[in-house]
């Protein structure tokens, strides 16, 4: 009996031996490193929206995707192109139920530049009680391309004002008239005009699909954009490479997209996505949700800021709203053996969970999470001209992708799938 264990003992440490031998063949300091220079490179310039070092990036990130083996996500092309509308209002002029409505209390999510309604318009009335969440019920409202008429209990105030702030989205598909009041709409007469500005973006997005389970999805993401250029700082520096904000989580991307397709066991379809305009407003990560019905995603692996070692040293990583989804159990289980820990997200005040683009579809119910090791109380070089390459541990990030990649391993095979996010755990 006691040979016989020994001899089981032993095959799993060679079996963990070669898996270890072949994940390190394929994510490594080196590998890494390429990937992440290149990024993150003075010649990028801080790859902002709208500028064409950004669309050099992009073709970076396409070819390293094609390179993998990866699919397009439309037809020979990595690009998910859309447009992001930038709306100025001109002139609102409402009346509802007999009333006056003051113009700060009305806004709009269409392409038009004008447009009027009443009830007679064919427009859907919906009243947004307190209890409903209100950018959860505009994703899903988005997603189906309709004409919508929102009343929006006066408990949602903040949100609508978040919203009339934003004064950007990508093109919508229907539109949607959000009125902020105390009751439903019975008769009402709404005009609404505005100057519509269109202007160009693109996500990075490769495909790899799955054996059995095909119509199911995991996706691993990180946001490639950053700030750009700025004032020059002490050292005479412009540039806000953003080596760690985000090339480092799209650095990860590309790496499991050759992992992974080098594996070529993935019952699930996975989907890579480098995401735009993060720093603009997670306009890139929103309209990718759209394109995906949330009830075929099973799990989303966003990925911020992973360069830097976490509050805990090397080996470990934070997951945000953990406790939102049994998904980091999963992750922990499948590190079991390993010298890697997950963690809770140590930094709540921070509403982390809500600041990335794993958001949008989190939203939806999916079991979206942000996976980072940055400091939020002292990370020292965030969103400053001191991001750069030098200061990462490529062999901490190598070892942060690893973890990732086997603590996906029960979920990609379709044997885990991970408890959905409930409105309730939201906040609104």
């Amino acid at each position: 009996m006691v040979k016989r264990c020994s001899y089981f003992v032993l095959l799993l440490l060679v079996k963990q031996t070669v898996f270890s031998q072949t994940i390190d063949k394929v994510i490594n300091a080196s590998a890494v490193k390429r990937i992440e220079k290149t990024l993150s490179s003075d010649a990028m310039r801080g790859r902002k929206v709208f500028t064409p070092e950004i669309d050099k990036a992009a073709d970076f990130i396409a070819a390293e995707f094609k390179k993998a083996g990866l699919q397009p996500v439309t037809g020979n092309s990595f690009l998910q192109e859309f447009a992001m509308l930038r709306n100025t209002p001109v002139s609102v002029t409402a009346r509802v139920n007999g009333k006056t409505i003051d113009e700060k209390n009305i806004t709009a999510l269409t392409a038009q530049q004008e447009i009027s309604i009443n009830q007679g318009s064919g427009y859907k009335g919906i009243f947004v009680h307190a209890t409903d969440t209100l950018n959860m019920l505009l994703s899903r409202l988005q997603r189906t391309g309709g004409n919508y008429l929102l009343m929006v209990d006066t408990v949602h105030r903040g949100s609508f004002e978040r919203l009339k702030r934003g004064r950007s989205l990508f093109t919508p598909k229907g539109n949607i008239v959000l009125v902020l009041a105390s009751e439903e709409a019975g008769e009402y007469s709404i005009q609404y005009k505005q100057i519509v500005s269109a202007l160009p973006l693109k996500n990075v997005v490769g495909i790899l699909p799955g054996k059995s389970k095909k119509d199911e999805y995991v996706i691993f993401s990180g946001h490639y954009d950053h700030l750009g250029t700025g004032k020059a700082n002490a050292a005479g520096d412009t540039i806000y490479n953003g080596a760690n904000d985000d090339a480092a989580g799209t650095t990860a991307v590309i790496m499991l997209a050759n992992y992974f397709a080098k594996q070529k066991n993935n019952e699930r379809t996975i989907i890579f996505a480098a995401f735009t305009g993060e720093e603009s407003g997670g306009f890139g990560s929103n309209y990718f949700s759209q394109q995906f019905n949330p009830d075929q995603v099973m799990a989303m692996f966003n990925i911020e800021m992973i360069g830097t070692e976490s509050k805990w040293g090397t080996n470990s990583a934070f997951i945000t709203g953990y406790e939102k989804t049994d998904m980091g159990k999963i992750l922990e289980k499948n590190l079991e053996g390993t010298n890697f820990k997950f963690y809770p997200d140590p930094y709540p005040d921070q509403q982390l969970f809500y600041r990335s683009d794993n958001a949008t579809l989190a939203r939806l119910g999916v079991p979206a999470h942000t996976i980072s090791t940055s400091k939020m109380d002292s990370e020292k070089y965030y969103h400053t001209q001191e991001d750069e390459i030098e200061t990462l541990d490529m062999n901490n990030m190598a070892a942060i992708i690893r973890a990732i990649a086997i603590s996906s391993t029960s979920i990609i095979a379709g044997k885990d799938t991970p408890s959905r996010v409930t409105s309730e755990s939201l906040k609104r």
